[in-house]
């Protein structure tokens, strides 16, 4: 009974702040009467209001990509794979490299100069790579350690190390950009803002992705048996499925789409030192919101996260906008209230 009455009062706080944050965005926050804000209020500057609203949908659809791999593993094997920010930023790293290679220059390459297939290849191969690196990684060093969660994440935290003194001899130190193929890399004007289309390039990559993933998941054997496997792993056991196959594969996939999302973020912000740590905390929080082993989780974590992340900045008051990152943690600390297994998670069997 009490942590009833706990939850519903959690919960009523919780749309209570909804509800004002979202008064303070659509009327409140307008530039010069209330407050100092970036973007000013949705009825004031509505094209201020729909290009952060596009902002937060566009980022979340990267977050998607690395997280959804992430949550795979993490949901089904229960391992905490401290190395996906790594395998992320190598598959950048890689893709640039085969696309400086495709078009034959080195540095101040134009859009106009990388076809699509200039872009997608490159980010195909450094996928594919990462996801030979992820199943290396768990048949060699990860298999033997099943259940030993804390052993697990020591020796990916130390692969992560790795990996990311090697990044940074093989590639320096200096951030490096993959260009967009030359179709998508277009501006358009409206409500008087200047948007990219490369946004909703990276946006719908994200969603061809997704509806694959959720096709695999639900509508072949191998996916009902991962499935299955998050639900409920000692039954998969019993029924004398190759465990072993099905965790490799599980980690092949994962890894597979951090390299996709690696080749997608080292077009959208670049490839630099210090990403990999980044990213890996923005998996680990989409994962907490939304859930382990969940793909809907991960989709609504990464709108909510994608939203939040977006809106802060532009819709505090600029004098607070440094504190814009705290905003994020109150997010992660309502769901946790309210759900403790986060929005679509279940407790592990």
């Amino acid at each position: 009974m009490t942590r009833k009455i706990t939850l519903d009062w959690t919960r009523g706080v919780g749309l209570v702040g909804a509800i004002a944050a979202a008064l303070w965005v659509l009327v409140l926050a307008d530039r010069g009467w209330t407050a100092d804000t970036s973007a000013g209020s949705a009825v004031a500057e509505p094209g201020a209001f729909l290009a952060t609203l596009s902002d937060g949908l566009t980022f979340a659809g990267l977050l998607f990509m690395v997280s959804s791999g992430f949550t795979l593993i993490f949901g089904l094997m229960r391992t905490v794979n401290m190395a996906h920010g790594s395998i992320f930023l190598l598959s950048g790293y890689l893709a640039l490299e085969l696309q400086q290679q495709m078009v034959g220059k080195e540095r101040n390459i134009e859009p106009d100069e990388v076809g699509l297939v200039d872009w997608l290849l490159p980010v195909l191969v450094g996928a594919v790579a990462a996801a030979a690196i992820g199943v290396v990684m768990q048949q060699i060093f990860l298999r033997w350690n099943q259940g030993q969660d804390l052993r697990q994440a020591i020796i990916t935290i130390g692969i992560s190390v790795i990996l990311a003194d090697q990044m940074l001899a093989e590639f320096g130190g200096l951030a490096t950009t993959m260009e967009w193929p030359g179709a998508v890399v277009h501006r358009f004007e409206f409500l008087g803002q200047r948007y990219a289309t490369s946004r909703f390039f990276m946006l719908a990559t994200a969603v061809i992705a997704g509806a694959l993933l959720w096709l695999w998941l639900n509508r072949t054997r191998m996916g009902m048996i991962i499935r299955a496997g998050v639900d409920d792993r000692q039954m998969v056991r019993a029924l004398g499925i190759n465990v072993n196959l099905v965790f490799a594969t599980t980690f092949f996939v994962g890894s597979f789409l951090a390299g996709v999302g690696g080749g997608l973020g080292a077009s959208f912000s670049g490839a630099a030192p210090g990403a990999d740590g980044q990213w890996l905390l923005n998996s680990l929080i989409v994962v907490i919101v939304g859930g382990l082993g969940s793909l809907r989780g991960a989709l609504a974590g990464s709108v909510l996260y994608g939203l939040v992340v977006a809106f802060a900045p532009a819709y505090l008051p600029q004098s607070y906008t440094f504190y814009s990152v705290i905003v994020t943690f109150v997010l992660l600390a309502v769901v946790l209230v309210a759900r403790p297994y986060g929005l679509y998670g279940k407790a592990a069997v």
